[in-house]
C-alpha cells in the first residue's frame, strides 16, 4: 500500500492487538528463523497497519508543510536493525517507529515528527534526529538576539505543556547567560532537541482515536515545527557560507 495521495481521506481503525503480539514474539525469539516463519504475520499485522496509519496521517501533514515525504515505505523504520555500530547485535526491532520529514533530506539534518509503538508504550513528538549543532547554534543566536521570536512561537504552540517533555543531551560546561528569559532556559544548552509525549494509554493505539490524538498534537506543534525548520535551514546555510 503506497501513499493514498492528496484529497484522499483514508480510514484507520487502530492497530490490531496482533501487532503487539508479533513484537512480543520477536522480543523473545529474536532471530531470522522466527521472523521468516512469521513473515506473513509481519506483513499483515505490522507493515500493513503502519502503512494505513501513515496514509491516515497524511492529510494532517499536508496542512503543515507541502514537502513532507509521505510514501509509507520511506516513512517507516525497517524491522531489521543495523547492528554494525552497536554492541546490541539482536537482528530485529521489537517495536517500530516512523518519521515525517522533508522529502529527500538526510535524516541527521532534518526536523521530524515521529511516532513509536512498542509492547510497552506508544509515544510521539517533534524534533531533531540526534545532535544538530548548526541548528542548535542558530537557535542560541536567536535566543540571544531575538528572544521574542522564539517566545512568541512557544506561546502559539502552547509550550510549556505538561503533556510534553523537553529532551535532548546538553552541554555541561556552557553557561546560560543571565539575560536569557526563564521560558527559554530549557532550550539554551541543548546539543539535540526533541519534544516527546509519553504516557499515552496503549489502548488508544487499538482504535481510530490514535489518529485524532496524533493529529491534534501535530497541529498544536505546527508553529514550533516551522521554527525548527527555519533554524535547520539557517544552520545549513551557515555551513554552506
Amino acid at each position: 500500500m503506497e501513499y493514498a495521495g492528496k484529497g484522499v481521506i483514508p480510514v484507520f481503525n487502530g492497530f490490531p492487538e496482533e501487532t503487539i503480539r508479533f513484537f512480543l514474539g520477536l522480543r523473545f525469539h529474536n532471530d531470522a528463523s522466527f521472523f521468516n516463519e512469521h513473515r506473513d504475520e509481519y506483513e499483515a499485522y505490522v507493515k500493513k497497519p503502519f502503512f494505513e496509519f501513515i496514509n491516515a496521517m497524511s492529510p494532517t501533514l499536508e496542512t503543515i508543510a507541502d514537502d513532507f515525504e509521505l510514501r509509507p515505505a520511506k516513512c517507516m523504520a525497517r524491522i531489521r536493525r543495523d547492528t554494525r555500530f552497536t554492541k546490541d547485535k539482536t537482528p530485529y526491532r521489537d517495536h517500530l517507529w516512523l518519521m515525517f520529514k522533508r522529502s529527500g533530506e538526510p535524516r541527521d539534518e532534518t526536523v521530524m515528527y515521529w511516532f513509536e509503538l512498542s509492547p510497552d508504550t506508544v509515544n510521539w513528538g517533534l524534533g531533531f534526529w540526534g545532535a544538530n549543532r548548526p541548528a542548535m547554534d542558530a537557535m542560541r543566536m536567536m535566543i540571544d538576539q531575538k528572544p521574542y521570536e522564539m517566545l512568541d512561537t512557544l506561546k502559539q504552540a502552547r509550550i510549556p505543556d505538561k503533556k510534553y517533555s523537553i529532551d535532548g543531551s546538553e552541554y555541561v560546561k556552557k553557561k546560560i547567560p543571565d539575560v536569557v528569559p526563564e521560558a527559554l532556559k530549557a532550550f539554551y544548552l541543548r546539543k539535540e532537541l526533541y519534544l516527546c509525549r509519553r504516557g499515552v494509554p496503549l489502548s488508544d493505539a487499538y482504535s481510530g482515536r490514535i489518529v485524532k490524538l496524533y493529529s491534534q498534537d501535530y497541529l498544536q506543534l505546527k508553529p514550533l515545527y516551522q521554527l525548527l525548520r527555519k533554524l535547520a535551514d539557517l544552520g545549513k546555510s551557515s555551513l554552506d557560507g
